[in-house]
């Protein structure tokens, strides 16, 4: 039919180029944030762009809903700015029948972005959060790399060397600063090289001289050296915490309902309606006025998709916190939202005004 075909060629082309242009937008903003933990020694610098492409593909089904969003007002905008809203209306379309054809269009749309919040979300955040900890848990000599400081696992040392051999083993201009037993010391060597005895590593420098004071106190040691030795090796990190409940499968929130993994649960099932509610908000604010520019519906539409989305973040917090129960806070957040957009969809499409009453005249008195 002309009516659905039309309509949906050009929704596939309006969505296609925002969810290009959104994806490079969000792709550039993890790179970013990604160097920035690289950086701080939160990730491996290897491993950045692995980390990215996970983190993009957690935020998709934001992005996809956002893409969808955008595709509606603005093709439907445009049907209105060129007057074709005029002849649909006049051959018998009401503007609730858009709604057939953008569901059509959207379904697919739709159970991806329900499959990407209960399940590639919670499996994406696993995958970063693994490598993260296989990154903390390396040991001091997988650490250190030449012209870096880098710190131990357990923050108690920093090293530096200014040049590695080949073999990495040997090194030139060692420095170390730890933090131990009440102590601060620093350590500095012209060369250190690694030499296993036993079942241990240690760190031999050559030529050097060490600085050792009491924290809160003014004492200081200083002691030059020929050869001086250190224990290095994986530090333990002890028992890790709880997986965060984001980390967590769908399914492993369903088995231990408590009110962290329900507010987890409800953000992940609020994305996937969020997205249906967002279609019919789409057709009800889609409009042109002349007065308010061509732009007035687009940004009202991105206004109120940011509203929408914090909403999700403080229903999360609240049932986190025990302040609202988990059915109530879907029924009121995401149940209201399609009463007033089917509300504001009627009111559109019957032409329905809030007139105010007429004023009576007030008869005059008759004069004595």
């Amino acid at each position: 039919m002309l009516f659905h075909s039309s309509i949906r060629k050009e929704l596939a082309r309006s969505f296609g180029a925002t969810l290009v242009v959104l994806v490079t937008i969000v792709m550039t903003m993890m790179l970013i944030r990604t160097l920035g933990q690289a950086s701080r020694g939160s990730v491996n610098p290897s491993d950045v762009m692995v980390v990215m492409a996970y983190t993009v593909l957690g935020h998709l089904p934001t992005i996809l809903t956002l893409s969808l969003f955008i595709a509606i007002v603005g093709t439907l905008s445009r049907m209105y700015r060129d007057s074709e809203m005029v002849i649909w209306f006049a051959s018998g379309r009401g503007l609730a029948s858009f709604l057939g054809p953008l569901f059509r269009f959207a379904w697919p749309v739709l159970l991806v972005i329900a499959l990407l919040a209960l399940v590639v979300w919670p499996w994406s955040n696993q995958q970063t959060q693994d490598m993260k900890d296989r990154f903390e848990k390396r040991g001091d000599l997988e650490r250190i790399a030449p012209g870096q400081f880098q710190e131990s696992a357990s923050g108690s040392r920093v090293f530096f060397i200014e040049k590695e051999s080949p073999n990495n083993k040997t090194g030139q201009n060692v420095f170390i600063s730890a933090t131990e037993r009440g102590k601060e010391a620093v350590t500095s060597a012209r060369s250190g090289r690694v030499e296993i005895i036993g079942e241990d590593n240690f760190l031999l420098l050559s030529i050097g001289q060490r600085l050792e004071s009491t924290i809160g106190e003014t004492d200081l040691k200083i002691s030059d050296f020929a050869e001086y030795g250190t224990k290095v090796g994986a530090d333990s990190l002890g028992a890790q915490e709880d997986a965060p409940a984001k980390s967590l499968s769908t399914l492993a929130l369903l088995m231990a309902p408590t009110r962290f993994n329900l507010g987890e649960l409800a953000w992940r099932i609020g994305l996937a309606l969020a997205a249906m509610n967002f279609v019919v908000i789409a057709v009800a604010v889609s409009s042109v006025n002349p007065r308010a520019g061509r732009g007035g519906s687009m940004i009202f539409a991105l206004f109120s998709f940011v509203v929408y989305y914090n909403l999700l973040n403080l229903g999360q917090s609240w049932i986190g916190a025990g302040r609202i129960s988990f059915s109530g806070f879907l029924l009121a957040l995401h149940g209201g939202v399609l009463a007033l957009g089917l509300l504001w969809l009627g009111k559109r499409h019957n032409n329905w005004f809030l007139r105010r009453p007429a004023r009576q005249p007030v008869a005059s008195e008759a004069g004595a």
